[in-house]
């Protein structure tokens, strides 16, 4: 059963769960979330005003998205996502009959579900894990992506869309005059919240993908009102309508702990909320935590491991750093079977992450979870005339506030040691 309860009794068999008491939803969670990010643990809590459970830090570690991924290495976590994203399998879905067999509608507003104000300039109180799942009006499929929700009123919350492919639908059904409905959908399993943060080309539907990865061993419902696909075993299902009206977003914070700026996003007005009957459990993503960053980014450290190793002989690691968001910084180390093999790999990652900002190649000897051996590669393996690679204007992340509206140099670093010299460089062991 892939449901998040049932990844958190996993969680709690090995001792990672942890319970708090009940918080005010303004800023206390937040303080709980950072401690418990900091030493790797999941926390379940009540906050004042909401009768639901929340769980946070559900997979704020490596170690917890590869129990979901049911990987033990990088390449193996890497390989079945890639795998996905190249699978000729149709991304399609088996219903089941009966969504009353599994939620019970409710007549509560939104303001009874645990919305929180993380930090003190946000806009408003939030949901950060809520995936959103609405039909393709120009194709025969769905679409389910990620979107931070702000509460305005009982019946509508604003919501943040970026020009992806739900920017596309909306727009599209604006332009027929029509609105557009939507299925929100919060408390699945990780592999959901990883499958939803995926870009399959458009007309792929994310969550249908889940077959490829378990074996399709996920029940999917209609929705009573729009028929739209949501899993079975999700804990809060919201039917709504995405509307042509406008209100002022954010700030919110970011991947990089800094405040998104205020934008006109789109209203959605809500017309159903259902619970799950069975114990449901509202997941809390903290902003610009581990489990942000990860879930955001893995999927990009996938791509640039996949994008390097064709231009490479070996890649033997591939990090996004916590520092840089899991977004605008990797290390990666590589074997060389030439000097230049190195700035080929800085290229490749480029490329294949194109938000990536600053790229530091190493050799296998040195190990990119460890910082320290990183700066120690850079201090004795550069030189900054013959090392240095400098892309100059182009495309990279508008999270960045140093880029221009997102155009920005980027800098490559090849910090591997000459192949002809390389005794040279080597590290004394004790």
């Amino acid at each position: 059963m892939y449901s998040l309860k049932s990844f958190l009794d996993v969680l709690a068999s090995e001792g990672f769960l942890r319970r708090k008491p009940r918080l005010k939803p303004y800023l206390e969670p937040t303080k709980e979330l950072i401690e418990s990010d900091l030493n790797g643990t999941t926390i379940m809590f009540e906050v004042s005003g909401s009768d639901l459970t929340c769980v946070g830090n559900v997979v704020n570690s490596r170690e917890k998205l590869y129990k979901a991924l049911n990987s033990s290495s990088d390449v193996e976590a890497y390989s079945r996502l890639l795998n996905l994203l190249g699978s000729n399998q149709p991304s399609t879905i088996e219903f089941e009959e009966g969504f009353t067999d599994y939620f019970n509608e409710v007549n509560i507003g939104l303001s009874k579900l645990p919305f929180i104000k993380f930090f003190e300039l946000d806009g408003g109180m939030y949901v950060t894990s809520s995936i959103v799942i609405a039909k393709t009006p120009d194709l025969d499929s769905f679409n389910a992506s990620i979107h931070r929700l702000m509460l305005i009123s009982n019946k509508s919350v604003a919501i943040r869309i970026v020009p992806r492919h739900l920017y596309r639908i909306a727009s599209l059904n604006s332009k027929l005059g029509v609105e557009t409905p939507v299925a929100i959908v919060i408390g699945v399993h990780p592999l959901l919240l990883l499958l939803a943060s995926l870009s399959p080309p458009y007309g792929v539907f994310e969550l249908g993908l889940i077959k490829v990865l378990v074996g399709g061993r996920l029940r999917f419902c209609r929705t009573p009102m729009y028929g739209l696909p949501v899993p079975c075993n999700s804990s809060v299902v919201i039917e709504g309508r995405i509307t042509n009206e406008l209100v002022d977003e954010g700030p919110f914070l970011d991947l990089l702990g800094l405040y998104d700026r205020v934008r006109k996003q789109p209203v959605i007005h809500v017309d159903k909320i259902y619970l799950s009957k069975e114990d449901p459990l509202f997941h809390v993503i903290l902003p610009g935590g581990m489990e942000h960053k990860l879930l955001m980014g893995f999927p990009k450290e996938a791509a640039i491991w996949d994008g390097v190793r064709r231009v490479v002989p070996k890649v033997h690691k591939v990090r996004l750093t916590a520092s840089g968001g899991c977004w605008l910084h990797a290390v990666i180390s590589i074997d060389k079977n030439s000097d230049g093999d190195a700035k080929n790999a800085i290229l490749a990652a480029f490329a294949s992450h194109p938000s990536l900002k600053h790229v530091v190649v190493v050799d296998s000897d040195i190990d990119p979870d460890n910082l320290a051996d990183v700066e120690w590669a850079i201090a004795t393996r550069v030189q900054a005339g013959d090392d240095l690679l400098i892309v100059r204007n182009v495309r990279g992340s508008t999270l960045d506030p140093s880029s221009s509206d997102g155009i920005t140099d980027k800098l490559g670093i090849d910090a591997t040691a000459p192949i002809s010299l390389f005794e040279l460089f080597k590290r004394s062991k004790t």
